[in-house]
């Protein structure tokens, strides 16, 4: 068979994006529910059921379940396309597919369990961390062999960002992740106190970098000069953003543990590390932004750039008010109140949820040959999820600055204005009463969105069958 005959294995891309869909509505219901825990105390289900438990269980399910399937599938099938060459090894995607869902099930069940590390982001026993280990050098032998393997000479920056995250990922999580196990269910890191913390967050904030950031800066790359049916604006405005955000995110992690007895030069590198990627991160904003425009009279009615024009916007909000948060002066108001929480979901929600939503409108009706069932569903669930959004972080931007200012609030003898937590509590509840309901709001736009799109494979004809599309046709051709 010619390589023009040569067909991709699209079932691969189609399976992890079913997987995306189950766990982000499985990971998105959990954490509505702990949002009106936080309200209603008595939702708190003992012992399986609270937030301590679950917490956990939305965080991993969010960033490892739904996340993490949506860059699978856009791995799977950009390097195909990119590299004009089949997926190297089928039975390795197979393979990958299932440990990385079993895995999965199994934190699902283990975390409310409390079979925990009490890591951040990394709150998983050591059996089930070695199963990480197994699965993604799978993929890693899988990808890297297809692009030895590729037709196509050059390698599209949207590679070099997937790169970048396969490259870093294993470093980071072989390094926070080293234990002594002392049962099969239990194990404690070898490393302590500050040592341990450091390295902790030098693997947490880097797990927002390159695997909620990297990845999908990839998948922007690809995924919007395509739909738009534009070049990127400016290649070597990608490389540029490429080269300098790589060098400096790695350095940010300290940012995380100001005030606190890491030593304070050390304290300082994570704040100036942040503040610089400030720069890198616009540019490839500015980057998106200027693609967007050449397409900017389909805005109106085309919901996948919708999404992605908002995925972009968010994605500047966040890592401007990232360096903001990591200033000492910033961060001694709004540590460990609401306003981290506004932030973080304001790049989950905004960035990562919304990329990930307009990739699957746009990989559906391509993967299962067939138009999306509904165009008017598509834009009810854009604008229903951006107020959802909207009404999360403002809420908690409210939240977490009253919340800051109250603890430091002193009357006029010197003592503290508000010694009682409880009454502190009491005053946020509207405001995390409305983060509730905005995370609500977002959960219905995705069972939206999974309607129409359980209604755009029914309609295709094939249903959950796989359909081969060929190397060299219009709709697939190499950005």
């Amino acid at each position: 068979m010619s390589s023009s005959e040569q067909k991709y294995n699209d079932t691969i891309v189609k399976g992890f994006l079913i997987s995306g869909l189950v766990w982000g509505v499985a990971s998105m219901l959990v954490g509505v529910w702990i949002a009106f825990q936080m309200v209603y105390p008595e939702l708190n289900f003992g012992p399986y059921f609270t937030f301590g438990r679950l917490r956990p269980l939305h965080t991993n399910a969010a960033i490892f379940g739904f996340a993490l399937s949506i860059i699978f599938a856009t791995a799977y099938h950009t390097v195909q396309r990119l590299c004009r060459v089949r997926i190297w090894s089928d039975k390795l995607s197979n393979l990958h597919l299932f440990l990385y869902n079993l895995t999965i099930i199994a934190a699902a069940i283990t975390l409310p369990l409390g079979l925990n590390q009490s890591k951040e982001y990394a709150e998983l026993e050591w059996p089930l961390d070695l199963m990480i280990v197994i699965w993604f050098v799978i993929f890693l032998i899988n990808y890297f062999a297809t692009i030895f393997t590729r037709e196509e000479k050059q390698l599209y920056a949207a590679i070099w960002f997937y790169i970048a995250s396969w490259v870093t990922i294993p470093i980071l999580f072989i390094v926070n992740n080293l234990s002594i196990p002392v049962s099969w269910i239990k194990s404690y890191s070898v490393y302590s106190g500050v040592y341990d913390a450091n390295i902790q967050w030098w693997y947490g904030h880097n797990a927002v970098a390159f695997v909620l950031t990297t990845p999908f800066l990839g998948l922007m790359y690809y995924y919007l000069p395509k739909h738009i049916k534009q070049p990127i604006y400016s290649h070597r405005l990608s490389i540029i953003h490429f080269w300098s955000l790589i060098f400096l995110y790695i350095w940010a992690g300290p940012h995380h543990l100001l005030y606190s007895p890491l030593p304070d030069w050390l304290q300082t590198t994570g704040m100036v590390f942040s503040i610089m990627l400030w720069m890198p991160s616009w540019g490839g904003m500015l980057n998106g932004f200027l693609t967007l425009t050449q397409a900017k009279e389909k805005i109106k009615t085309d919901a996948t750039l919708k999404m992605l024009l908002v995925g972009l916007t968010f994605y500047g909000m966040s890592t401007f008010e990232g360096p903001l948060l990591s200033i000492r002066a910033v961060s001694g108001l709004g540590h460990n109140t609401d306003w981290i929480i506004g932030h973080v979901h304001g790049g989950t929600l905004g960035w990562v949820g919304m990329m990930s939503f307009a990739v699957i409108y746009y990989l559906v009706p391509r993967m299962w040959n067939t138009n999306l069932f509904s165009e008017r569903l598509a834009n009810t669930h854009f604008w229903i999820a951006t107020l959802g959004i909207l009404l999360y972080i403002v809420s908690m931007w409210v939240s977490g600055i009253s919340e800051g200012s109250m603890w430091r609030a002193i009357d006029e003898t010197g003592a503290l204005k508000f010694p009682n937590w409880v009454q502190i509590t009491e005053t946020l509840k509207p405001y995390r009463l409305f983060r509730g309901i905005g995370g609500g709001l977002y959960l219905i736009g995705l069972i939206i969105m999974i309607y129409n799109v359980v209604r755009t494979i029914m309609n295709s004809g094939s249903g959950f069958k796989e359909i081969d599309l060929r190397i060299g046709s219009k709709e697939e051709k190499v950005v």
